[in-house]
C-alpha cells in the first residue's frame, strides 16, 4: 500500500500545471497556445514575462524536489519511484489529457530530492550548457543524461535506474528539438520556438 500511496502522492504533486495556471491568473491566457505549446518555464518565457517563467521554474523544480524529499523521509527505498512519478505526472498531466511539459525542471527537483549532491551535477550540466549555447533543449538533455551518472558516482545508486528511465524520457520528449539541433534549425533562448 505504502508503494501505490509514495507513487500516487508523487504523480499527483508532480502533475500540478504550474506555468498553465499562472500565465492563466496573471491574465495572459492559455500558454498552450503559443511557441511549442508546452506548460513549462521555456514556453512561458515566451509571453515576454521573466517573472512568471521565473516562478514557474521554481515551482516546477519545487513540485520534483517535494514528493521526493518527503518519500524519501517516509520509506528511503522508495524516492527514486517518487523521483520516477513526479516527472511523469509533469510530463503526462491527468488534467490536461496527459500532455504536459517535458520535464528539465522537474527532474532538477527530483534531483535536488534524491540528494543535493545529485541536484548540483544536474545543476551544473544545465547551466554549464546553457550558458554557452543558449539552447535551452541542449542544456535539459545534457542535464538528464549527467544526472544518472552522477547518482553513480557519488553514492546514490539505488536512485540510477529510475533516473535512467527519466533521461530516456527526457531524450524522448525532446526528439523534435534533436531533429532540429541536429540540422542547425533549434532555436536559442530569446527566439520565437521553444526548446
Amino acid at each position: 500500500m505504502h508503494i501505490i500511496v509514495a507513487a500516487l502522492a508523487a504523480y499527483l504533486c508532480g502533475s500540478i500545471p504550474f506555468g498553465l495556471v499562472l500565465t492563466r491568473l496573471a491574465g495572459m491566457g492559455d500558454v498552450r497556445q503559443i511557441g511549442s505549446g508546452n506548460i513549462g518555464a521555456t514556453n512561458v518565457l515566451r509571453t515576454g514575462n521573466k517573472k512568471l517563467a521565473a516562478a514557474t521554474l521554481v515551482l516546477d523544480l519545487l513540485k520534483g524536489f517535494v514528493p521526493v524529499f518527503v518519500v524519501s523521509r517516509w520509506w528511503p527505498e522508495l524516492a527514486g519511484l517518487a523521483a520516477l512519478m513526479a516527472v511523469l505526472g509533469h510530463c503526462f498531466p491527468v488534467w490536461l489529457g496527459f500532455k504536459g511539459g517535458k520535464g528539465v525542471a522537474t527532474t532538477a527537483g527530483v534531483c535536488f530530492g534524491i540528494g543535493w549532491p545529485v541536484g548540483l551535477a544536474y545543476g551544473a550540466v544545465w547551466l554549464g550548457m546553457l550558458a554557452p549555447a543558449r539552447i535551452s533543449s541542449l542544456a535539459g538533455i545534457s542535464a538528464a543524461v549527467a544526472a544518472p551518472v552522477a547518482a553513480l558516482a557519488l553514492g546514490f545508486e539505488p536512485a540510477f535506474p529510475f533516473l535512467v528511465s527519466i533521461a530516456a524520457l527526457v531524450i524522448w520528449l525532446h526528439r523534435a528539438n534533436i531533429a532540429r539541433l541536429r540540422n542547425g534549425s533549434e532555436p536559442r533562448i530569446g527566439g520565437d520556438k521553444a526548446a
